[in-house]
């Protein structure tokens, strides 16, 4: 789940992965926010990696959908349960997927590189939802108490923050790495000769050049053992408001939420290069 499809490689990272010992794709949810605003551009880019990855012989993805939604509104009562509900396409997915995908020794994972509002919204509709997934998400920030669920991300919806930490099971990755290492201008001649080759190419020099950019951190924080390489227990910080950016995160033995501080940005780069150049990856 994202919303611009040209800031960094976290769709490349996930159709790779899911060709090659990664958790299968269960659905790709496409948004727009205040930094991507135009969803019909969003779409056709994520659509254009998907079509490059399939012409290549990755199999097994689904076509990205469209979902158009608004932050959630905290209700004056400030109870989650009172908040009015989008009911987005998007939200809708993650609801109908988890009760056929999701089981109680594997939930299926929602892995976020934008704002919580679709998964949100999915516990508006079907407050069960939460007993069947596990967010992983691109969010916020370390601090020295915890953690922050502000920019990157989290301030595009800090209600939806609350609702998410509070009511799923939740793991933050606020560790990020230098992604311009995964493909560098250098190694451009060395791509594979097929249309995600070619994609690559194109999409490389228009990756950002900053370091929070790399949303594929919770692809590789899933599909990659030992990328995450420190962890810890968090509780959100009870809110009577909602700030610009979102709660909060305290470190906390019994919480039940995860926060990751520390990653092995190598190793994902590795991972991904390996894949990426070699020949027998896209033989499906």
């Amino acid at each position: 789940m994202n919303d611009g499809a040209y800031d960094n490689w976290q769709g490349e990272y996930a159709v790779l992965l899911a060709n090659h010992g990664g958790s299968q794709l269960a659905g790709i949810v496409v948004n727009e926010s205040s930094i991507w605003p135009d969803i019909n551009v969003n779409l056709e880019g994520w659509r254009g990696l998907v079509s490059a990855a399939r012409a290549s012989g990755l199999g097994d993805i689904p076509d990205p959908i469209a979902s158009v939604s608004a932050p959630l509104a905290r209700p004056d009562s400030g109870a989650i349960s009172d908040t009015t509900p989008n009911r987005s396409t998007g939200a809708q997915l993650i609801v109908d997927a988890s009760l056929r995908l999701g089981l109680p020794y594997r939930p299926l994972v929602i892995a976020t590189g934008g704002r919580l509002t679709d998964v949100a919204d999915a516990y508006l509709l079907d407050p069960t939802v939460a007993d069947r997934v596990v967010v992983v998400s691109s969010l916020g920030r370390t601090t020295s108490t915890g953690g922050a669920m502000g920019d990157p991300n989290g301030q595009l919806d800090p209600w939806a923050d609350v609702i998410v930490a509070d009511r799923f099971r939740y793991v933050q990755v606020s560790a990020f790495y230098d992604q311009s290492t995964d493909l560098p201008a250098a190694r451009l001649a060395d791509l594979p000769a097929n249309p995600f080759g070619a994609w690559m190419a194109a999409k490389q020099p228009q990756l950002q050049n900053i370091l929070v950019a790399a949303d594929q951190v919770v692809v590789a924080a899933v599909a990659i053992s030992q990328f995450a390489t420190a962890v810890e227990r968090v509780s959100m910080v009870p809110t009577a408001s909602v700030s610009s950016r979102g709660p909060d995160l305290m470190a906390d033995p019994a919480g039940e939420g995860w926060l990751v501080t520390e990653i092995a940005g190598s190793m994902a780069t590795a991972r991904f290069s390996g894949l990426l150049f070699d020949p027998t990856t896209y033989d499906h």
